[in-house]
């Protein structure tokens, strides 16, 4: 417990330490091409706050949740032998619902696109 609690400290010390350092290192002057706003190196074409159609959100959410769904399937697929059953079960349903889940937003057309 108290080698966790030093490399707790350690850790924050240190990354503190070089936050403060790469401030007061690196220039602050400020000049008209910084402050500018910039779109890819041009100028911006329209206003920032334009909306965006419903669909890149969407597309953003089926990343996140199948993103997600990957970083569940690693570790369980390293401990499987080690598992119970009802480990095994437990994320056969969870991906069950996630494969229901897909097909749905599938169905609903989510994934076309125009």
């Amino acid at each position: 417990m108290r080698n966790h609690f030093n490399f707790l400290i350690i850790s924050t010390i240190l990354s503190t330490f070089l936050f403060l350092l790469s401030y007061i290192v690196t220039p602050q002057k400020l000049d008209q091409e910084k402050v500018s706003a910039y779109e890819c190196g041009f100028n911006p074409f329209d206003d920032a706050r334009s909306t965006f159609d419903v669909r890149f959100y969407l597309v953003a959410i089926l990343f996140l949740i199948f993103d997600l769904e990957v970083s569940f399937l690693f570790p369980w697929s390293i401990v499987l032998n080690k598992l119970p059953i009802f480990g095994y079960w437990t994320m056969i349903v969870f991906l069950i619902i996630l494969t229901i889940g897909f097909i749905y937003e599938w169905y609903k057309g989510a994934l076309e696109w125009e």
